[in-house]
């Protein structure tokens, strides 16, 4: 079992930082929508998705 682990310490140590770049990343998107903020980036006549319902958007939660 120790020979297993010597020969794949690498790749080990390689999965757990792209695990905790992850984490953070999605820690980071979870307490953004908590206080309220948005990817949107407020222009939101020019993205082609808001049909008046995007929730982030100020001038799409008015309907225009």
């Amino acid at each position: 079992m120790f020979s297993w682990l010597a020969a794949n310490l690498i790749n080990i140590a390689l999965i757990l930082v792209i695990a905790l770049v992850c984490f953070f990343i999605i820690r980071g998107m979870i307490r953004d929508k908590k206080q309220g903020k948005s990817s949107c980036g407020g222009n939101c006549a020019g993205c082609g998705a808001c049909k008046g319902a995007c929730a982030g958007c100020s001038s799409c939660a008015s309907g225009t």
